[in-house]
């Protein structure tokens, strides 16, 4: 049996820490020592540094008022569903601090899509940005959670509105106050098994569900990326983070990829967030040069703006020494071209999935730019197999399912055995990706699991097929990914149409376009808009089917990629 895994020693990984401990207390291992001038998060639109100190007192004092007012203990669950916040990290790990869970939600997401995540998880408490506070009302009510139960993450620059519990108002509360609650302390081993995160992915088909992540794959994961980069050689510490570097947090914090790579991970070595709540280009780019950030933690749609808006050339990045693409595949062509952009920046792909809680593979801390179309080299502790159609193993060299274990990999889903037993199969997780293994550098050649990866969202054709069914006019459905220059993929349906409405549309040009734009909007009035129908419809007179009924979807992909014409980013 051929299995990949590099030989880089792994430090040792505490199993009786939780995340607020293994961050704030600084007692697992001999990290990259901070200064006190380096702040833990800087805001980007007002400069404000936030340290470790203040970052210590306000989660206490959150956790303290948490425990107080809301009873929130030992396996409760809270939502936070908020953009990019410089107390976004506070409130998870005052929750966690407590012995809660944090489900963190898409700010982006309607009111339906909260409720199946607030329900799915049984989240007792929500604390939501004032932005997202419609969707968050409503979607409390749909799953039975009171409206006092409700505080508010308030954007300095609003007002809030309503009458509700904020953040800031119970830290002040909360520091007081004596403390109320007794911290949470593990026993040696529990960690492994003591749940952190109820992140959401939608796995390899259908609705989102929940992934179980402990504070051990976390933390593991951290020191895993640690040890990849060298960060402990005393001879030769790394030069890719070091205290003091600055990175620019412009992903979102509730994608797995902000969450454990750069929230924790960027913290754990020393270095200060800069905290950017929306991605706008021109203010990305003038954050870059203001904060003169050294790391840039981005996705393909970012880097195709980076290559090809005009503006671009009037900025001189060269203090840039680090970027790294991730959350879907970078084109050979693209990573060449920022080289001229970041001339001084390492440069190269990671690839990791919630399942795997972020990182299964990095840019090689010995290259500066990566092998055109490597995914990143295997982290130490991670052991890869390659699973051939025929059941066998490949060796190096060969293509089949990528196949997972290490000490990061996420427990299960939630209340969900079935989908639990498709992907977690006796401590390995099931990427669902087509790859080869070369040198310990993974090459992702196509994906098996039908997943849509719209600018690093996850997609799922089931959930979409099942809402445009929802329509009078459609009778079956099948939703498959077009490429697409800025997003990476984007999706287009395939429809039957009702007999009736069949006959309308025939060679009839305007009728036809017509009913495309209402099953168009039908999707976008009740969907996130990174799941609206960007590649268009398709009708067709049937969907093509196995014997069992399943949708051969590949020969689908086939025509959509036919059907699609080439469209160029509007920059």
């Amino acid at each position: 049996m051929s299995e990949f895994t590099v030989d880089t020693p792994l430090p040792h990984i505490p199993d009786n820490l939780n995340i607020p401990q293994f961050i704030l207390r600084e007692i697992a291992s001999p990290r990259p020592q901070r200064s006190l001038s380096v702040p833990f998060f800087i805001n980007d639109k007002t400069g404000r540094r936030i340290s470790y100190e203040e970052v210590h007192k306000r989660t206490y004092g959150l956790a303290n008022a948490l425990s107080l007012k809301y009873a929130i203990g030992k396996g409760d669950v809270v939502c936070l569903l908020s953009p990019n916040h410089t107390d976004y990290a506070i409130v998870i790990w005052a929750v966690q601090t407590l012995g809660g869970i944090i489900t963190p939600a898409n700010p982006s997401y309607t009111a339906d899509e909260l409720t199946h995540q607030l329900t799915t998880s049984k989240a007792k408490l929500i604390v939501t940005h004032s932005a997202c506070r419609n969707a968050a009302v409503e979607a409390s009510r749909s799953s039975g959670i009171s409206g006092d139960r409700l505080v508010l993450l308030v954007d300095p620059t609003l007002s809030p509105t309503v009458n509700s519990s904020t953040v800031e108002d119970l830290i002040t509360f909360g520091i007081s106050r004596p403390q109320s609650y007794k911290a949470q302390y593990l026993l040696p081993g529990e960690a492994r098994t003591t749940i952190a995160f109820l992140s959401f992915s939608s796995g390899t088909t259908g609705k989102p569900k929940a992934v179980e992540i402990s504070h051990f794959a976390v933390i593991a994961n951290v020191i895993q990326m640690a040890a990849h980069y060298q960060i402990y050689d005393p001879v030769r510490p790394s030069r890719h983070m070091l205290p003091g570097d600055i990175a620019l947090a412009v992903l979102p914090f509730f994608h797995i990829y902000g969450l454990v790579v750069i929230m924790h991970y960027i913290l754990y070595c020393g270095m200060s967030i800069v905290v950017v709540p929306k991605f706008n280009f021109s203010n990305f780019l003038d954050s870059i040069i203001r904060h003169k950030i050294t790391h840039l933690f981005l996705v393909p749609p970012q880097i195709v703006l980076l290559c090809k808006h005009q503006s671009v050339q009037k900025y001189d990045f060269s203090h840039v020494k680090f970027c790294l693409s991730g959350a879907a595949p970078l084109s050979g062509e693209l990573m060449e071209q920022v080289t001229s952009i970041l001339p001084n920046a390492s440069i190269g792909q990671g690839y990791g999935l919630t399942e795997t809680c972020a990182s299964v593979a990095l840019l090689p801390p010995d290259r500066k730019l990566a092998t055109i179309g490597s995914a990143g080299r295997l982290l130490p502790g991670v052991v890869a197999r390659v699973l051939k159609p025929d059941g066998t193993f490949a060796a190096e060299g060969e293509q089949g399912e990528l196949v997972v274990t290490g000490p990061s990999m996420a427990l299960r889903y939630l209340d969900n055995p079935k989908a639990t037993a498709e992907t977690f199969v006796g401590g390995w997780v099931r990427t669902g990706d087509e790859v080869i293994i070369k040198d310990f550098e993974v090459f992702v050649v196509d994906r098996l699991k039908e997943i849509i990866k719209v600018r690093g969202f996850q997609v799922s054709p089931a959930e979409l097929e099942g809402h445009l069914l929802l329509h009078p006019d459609a009778v079956d459905a099948c939703v498959v990914g077009v490429p697409h220059e800025y997003s990476g993929e984007v999706p287009l349906a395939f429809v039957v149409l009702e007999s009736k409405a069949r006959q309308r549309v025939n060679n009839n040009g305007s009728e036809e376009q017509a009913l495309k734009r209402i099953l168009c909007k039908h999707v976008s009035d009740a969907k996130a808009q990174y799941k609206w129908l960007a590649g268009g419809i398709e009708f067709v007179d049937e969907i093509p089917k196995n014997p069992s009924g399943k949708i051969l979807r590949r020969s689908l992909r086939e025509k959509a990629k036919a059907l699609a014409k080439p469209v160029m980013a509007r920059l």
